[in-house]
């Protein structure tokens, strides 16, 4: 069970292997790469067995079980044969490539991105939650868009990476909406579940909009019609990209999401409308375009595109047969697509071109090479005896026995056998014109075949094109019988694998399919003429154009409604906010509850005036910046004391000490500012910004009173309960944001981190115009650290950090803890730097503030994974009381050690921003090293 969990993180973790042994020789790294794959796929087989007897298995880490999210996993004959794809072709690509790249291409970043991707393909075949097929499904996206893009000096690989994840990207937020609306339908994201509601959910009003939008994620992943143009497009990946993501995985992820979801989306008019059709347009097109390509990959490109739309139009017929043989040519595509690729990269290698205007008579030099290419473009033509046919003839054959268009059904087996001559002829095309037909032209350099070991992943694949074409059953029997049967959530029906079936109708369309191919091609002059009286229409420019369109209607409309006013931008949300509330509040028949109202004291009276005279000179001074700062910081101070009379001294706490830290982040901000700004609003503004904000202070006073006046069942009564029992203290506060809550926490101090990094990297090295005088015109003191301030300082750090200390350590019991005790130690600190100034500190306080946000970050994080050690959730709280002689009984929670993180992480944060923009008010350098 433990070893099904690793299976798609152990070549997770084999990422980190090629950009570590970049630096030995290219052979060191290949081989070093390729073994955690390796051993990957030697665990998937270990399973094979049992699943061949029809076991199923699964494994699961908690990860928010309350809402059903688990970290779950599942290996079936389905994953099992997609597993088997995704690591073998994986290996021989990772081979392939290591003779492929030039030295001049950073193998060690290739093997890194291609590692990545499979970690993603394999999680994604590997998943058994909704959400989790998704989160992998987007990470092939950006890893591909890694590995297209590789070449990045070549504008089409950059424009190509970009179309592909633009198309994929759109069509996985579909996906995404799918799948939500998916499970809130079966109230459930674990997969079985979904596979085993298959009535309920075709029964359910929400079935139309689940199938279209699943269905937009599996088409655009898979280049289905219209969205197939993207994937000739990223053809200007290297070679080894376009063998492993464009023919056996990436391009499968769609066709994997069709068959997983088969049998819970499947057997409707409405499945057979979309998917059959939208596979047999794909099959056909794709066909047509491949015979008109003068590029290898552009002829292998449209061609996979092609039989892409074979296998969707097989899954949408709707029978279990159609689904088996789907399965089969999924196995079989793989194998002599890729090996195509890598033949066609073996010719661009070692001659230079891929124009099959120019490569020609390529069989007496490469004669080893052409063989086998000759092999595989002759089984995905379907000639017999090789696997390409065994699958097209169960194809032919599904296609007689479908009658869901009814009278027009026979269209169907006509536009497959039409769709098999195209493929005929654009493998016939692809044998005789590169390695037949005349002499090389023009060529940059002389044809040879390459190093020995670059063939062996073609050789590979080849061979077991031909296995599988003569002993199908001994090959792929088993395989096959599991895969479908987990596709179909059922056992797969009665079906043949023989060679031969004797003269029907299958053969007689295979005898046309081929009979007809081979006259096409003889007869091409009269096709290429009839082309070319079409338009060429480049897909990239087209695109481009379209993405240029809507960045300038984008433009257009941001110009309109943002136009760099700050108030126009308040008041219209303000206005919008009043428009939304206005209409519920005039419902209320009175604003008054029953709740009794709390007695009005003198001191009450007299914070209120305070807080209300200090709001309105904060406002008519506001151009006086020194003076509306202090005004405010009163106001901060009055809601403090306001939180302390409603018995909230943690946010009383907080928000004192947060004045503070505000107070001298805006001083030091306001340096480089005027001290007095001109009078901007004119007399029209100033009455309707009156009006407007009177209003919004009477609807939210009304709103408050409302509220306040009336009984509220909160979920406060929830944590005041349990806040003992399950978490081990007494401060609810506390305990909520570092146990019931801690994943928010978590959140919040990430992003404190990641805010406080991006300042520094502001203010690094900004340089701004220092004021040399006052307002007034007074100059600056030149005693820029009084010696009276200085001693005051020094006598008050101890005592700071005693008291930073104290609250710290008692927070999870009374009112304190890390994010308290971490301003408070700020607060000390940057005293001391406005009393002594930075060299002063940095001879004395040698702290690293960005490794102090890193470390408290991955404190708080390696607290939550400690709690899966022992079997819990995710930031899970253990405690215990302890006993000691002269101190007695404590208690002992790892909340402490969560809490210990954010205390770092604010202490770092804080530090980083205050002491690295208190120091471009001095001459002097800067506290903090860059670091790139």
């Amino acid at each position: 069970m433990s070893s099904l969990i690793w299976l798609p993180f152990l070549p997770l973790l084999g990422t980190l292997v090629p950009l570590l042994t970049a630096r030995y020789s290219r052979t060191a790294c290949a081989f070093l790469t390729a073994a955690l794959p390796a051993l990957t796929l030697l665990l998937v087989l270990s399973y094979a067995g049992d699943i061949f007897q029809g076991e199923r298995f699964q494994a699961e880490l908690p990860w928010i079980p309350v809402i059903g999210l688990n970290l779950s996993f599942r290996l079936d004959g389905l994953a099992l044969l997609f597993a088997i794809l995704i690591l073998g072709i994986g290996l021989l690509v990772i081979l392939y490539a290591r003779y492929y790249l030039s030295a001049k291409d950073s193998i060690g970043k290739f093997y890194a991105y291609l590692i990545l991707f499979m970690f993603a393909m394999l999680g994604v075949v590997l998943s058994n939650n909704l959400i989790q097929i998704w989160f992998f499904w987007e990470l092939t996206s950006i890893s591909s868009f890694l590995l297209i893009s590789f070449w990045g000096h070549k504008t089409e690989a950059r424009k190509g990476a970009r179309m592909a994840l633009t198309v994929t990207g759109a069509g996985g937020l579909a996906l995404l909406a799918g799948l939500l609306i998916l499970g809130n339908t079966v109230d459930s994201f674990n997969l079985q579940d979904i596979l085993d509601s298959g009535d309920f959910i075709k029964a359910s009003a929400n079935y139309p909009i689940i199938v279209v939008l699943i269905l937009i994620g599996a088409f655009t992943k898979s280049a289905q019609f219209p969205f197939h143009f993207w994937l000739p497009n990223a053809m200007a990946a290297p070679t080894p990209v376009s063998a492993y993501l464009h023919s056996a995985t990436m391009v499968k992820a769609g066709i994997f999401l069709m068959a997983r979801f088969y049998p819970a989306l499947a057997d409707t008019n409405l499945w057979f409308l979309i998917v059959s059709l939208t596979g047999l347009a794909t099959f056909l097109v794709g066909a047509y375009i491949a015979l008109f390509q003068h590029d290898l990959k552009g002829l292998l490109a449209n061609s996979t595109i092609s039989h892409l739309g074979l296998i969707t139009l097989l899954l949408g017929m709707g029978t279990d047969l159609a689904a088996v043989a789907a399965i089969f040519h999924i196995i079989n595509h793989a194998t002599f697509k890729a090996s195509l690729f890598m033949a066609a990269g073996i010719i661009d290698h070692e001659s230079g071109s891929r124009d099959m205007r120019q490569l020609n008579g390529l069989w007496k030099y490469m004669p080893y090479t052409a063989t086998l290419a000759m092999v595989a473009s002759a089984s995905m033509a379907g000639v017999p005896l090789l696997n390409g046919f065994l699958s097209k003839e169960m194809f032919f054959t599904e296609t007689l026995h479908q009658g869901s268009l009814g009278s027009l059904s026979w269209f169907i087996p006509i536009l497959a056998t039409l769709g098999g001559v195209f493929a005929v002829a654009y493998s016939t095309r692809f044998i005789h014109d590169v390695f037949f037909n005349g002499e090389p032209i023009n060529l940059p350099k002389t044809p040879h075949e390459p190093p020995r070991y670059m063939r062996v992943p073609v050789e590979i694949l080849v061979a077991l094109c031909l296995l599988v074409g003569i002993f199908p059953s001994l090959v792929v029997g088993e395989l096959l019988y599991a895969a479908a049967s987990a596709a179909l959530n059922t056992p797969a029906p009665e079906y043949s694998l023989a060679i031969w079936h004797g003269f029907n109708f299958p053969l007689l369309m295979s005898v046309v399919a081929l009979l007809g191919g081979l006259y096409m091609y003889y007869n091409r002059t009269h096709l290429f003429k009839f082309q070319a009286q079409f338009p060429a229409n480049d897909p990239k420019l087209i695109f481009e154009s379209i993405v240029q369109y809507i960045t300038n209607k984008a433009k257009s409309i941001i110009s309109v409604t943002e136009n760099g006013s700050l108030q126009r931008y308040i008041f219209f949300t303000l206005a919008f906010a009043v428009v939304m509330t206005a209409s519920s509040l005039m419902k209320l028949n009175t604003t008054a509850g029953q709740r009794p109202e709390i007695p009005v004291d003198a001191l009450s009276i007299t914070c209120a005036v305070l807080l209300t005279i200090s709001a309105l000179a904060t406002v008519i001074w506001h151009r006086r910046r020194l003076v509306a700062l202090l005004t405010l910081s009163v106001v901060g101070l009055i809601v403090s004391l306001a939180f302390a009379q409603f018995s909230a001294p943690d946010l009383a706490l907080t928000q004192l000490s947060v004045e503070v830290v505000t107070v001298i982040l805006l001083i030091l901000a306001l340096f480089f500012l005027p001290q007095k700004t001109p009078k901007e609003s004119s007399p029209r503004r100033v009455v309707r910004d009156l009006g407007l904000a009177s209003l919004i202070g009477g609807v939210v006073g009304t709103i408050s009173y409302a509220l306040m006046t009336r009984p509220l069942d909160t979920i406060s009564t929830f944590f005041t309960a349990n806040s003992k029992t399950g978490g081990g203290g007494t401060n609810v506060v506390n305990v909520i944001l570092v146990d019931f809550r801690g994943f928010d926490t978590l959140g919040e101090i990430t992003v404190l981190g990641i805010a406080a990094l991006g300042i520094y990297k502001l203010v690094a090295r900004m340089k701004l115009f220092m004021p040399s005088s006052d307002d007034n015109g007074m100059a600056w003191s030149t005693d820029r650290h009084p010696i009276l301030l200085a001693v005051i300082s020094q006598s008050l750090l101890p005592l700071a950090l005693l008291v930073s200390a104290y609250i710290f350590l008692r927070g999870h019991n009374l009112p304190g803890g890390g994010f308290i005790a971490g301003l408070i130690t700020s607060v000390a600190i940057i005293q001391q730097y406005v009393a002594h100034g930075v060299v002063w500190i940095k001879t004395r306080i040698k702290l690293d503030y960005q490794v102090m946000i890193g470390s408290g970050i991955g404190l708080a994080t390696l607290s939550g994974i400690g709690s899966w050690v022992f079997g819990h959730t995710f930031l899970s709280t253990w405690f215990d009381y302890f006993y000691l002689p002269l101190i007695g009984k404590f208690e002992l929670a790892s909340a402490m050690i969560f809490d210990l993180g954010v205390y770092l992480t604010v202490v770092g944060a804080t530090m980083l921003i205050l002491a690295n923009l208190g120091q471009l008010t001095t001459s002097e350098r800067p506290i903090l090293k860059e670091h790139d």
